[in-house]
């Protein structure tokens, strides 16, 4: 299903229901049908699936799709589906996206969920960053230039697909990794290029922490090739009231490595952002 929001055609869907909205905001370089595995637990919610700018059914962004920006797309969908307030829950990028819209739109937000996300600035503006975060940003300039130059996702998925699961899955799972692949695949280059420009332009939101002041989860993959649990869970310990999931031989894509288990954690998130 698709909107369009401010001339731009954004890819949705929206189980319908009464109550607040969970709004689902997916990681890089995916799209909102990761959240498969975790709709049955949600059903008792109205869950509202969203396709960031270049991925999915949502058209690219014409220059960086800041955060600020991608977070504006998820505000403008809620004014056209008569949400006055929502609980968001993103994934690595898609939480950096939740987070911008908590900085824009406070009083719109009814619960705020991070999967495998954090809320520090791109490394490229934060020398002290973790060693495989700076690696990270150091390529954001060279895989953006090839996904255009190419217009062809390989890069990306070169880049992020070998680092993404728990080391185990790549032996024992090869249909994941497949499968995973097959997503990443089929979204849009030029999108996703200007996804990886916005990422690296992204506002450090630690200031924001103290100010969460509504239900709030934190997911974390102990084995995570780019965010320590540690460091997810001194996030979570900011948050007054957070719930923190670590979720054991999980990486970076808790909802494809653990999916009954996310879908809990959602499930019972979903039952106090009301």
């Amino acid at each position: 299903m698709t909107i369009v929001i401010d001339g731009r055609r954004i890819g949705y869907d929206d189980s319908g229901g009464r109550g607040t909205p969970l709004v689902l905001l997916h990681g890089f370089p995916l799209d909102r049908g990761v959240w498969d595995e975790q709709l049955p637990a949600l059903s008792a919610a109205r869950v509202i699936r969203v396709d960031l700018r270049g991925c999915g059914e949502s058209e690219p962004s014409d220059g960086p799709a800041l955060m600020e920006v991608l977070a504006g797309d998820v505000a403008g969908l809620l004014d056209a589906l008569y949400v006055e307030r929502a609980a968001l829950v993103g994934h690595s990028i898609g939480g950096y996206v939740a987070l911008a819209f908590f900085r824009m739109y406070a009083e719109r937000v009814a619960g705020l969920a991070l999967v495998a996300s954090h809320v520090s600035a791109d490394a490229s503006n934060a020398p002290h960053a973790d060693p495989a975060q700076r690696a990270l940003a150091a390529s954001r300039d060279d895989l953006a230039d090839r996904l255009e130059r190419e217009n062809a996702m390989g890069a990306a998925v070169d880049s992020y697909l070998p680092r993404y699961l728990a080391p185990h899955a790549y032996r024992e799972r090869p249909d994941l990794v497949e499968r995973i692949r097959a997503v990443m695949q089929r979204q849009d280059p030029r999108g996703c290029a200007q996804l990886v420009r916005g990422m690296k332009e992204r506002l450090d939101s630690h200031d924001l922490l103290a100010d969460i002041d509504v239900p709030a989860l934190v997911v974390a993959g102990t084995e995570d090739a780019y965010l320590k649990p540690a460091t997810l869970r001194a996030t979570a310990d900011a948050i007054a009231g957070a719930t923190f999931v670590a979720l054991e031989r999980v990486g970076h894509l808790p909802m494809f490595e653990s999916p009954e288990a996310t879908a809990n954690a959602l499930a019972a998130f979903a039952q106090r952002a009301r």
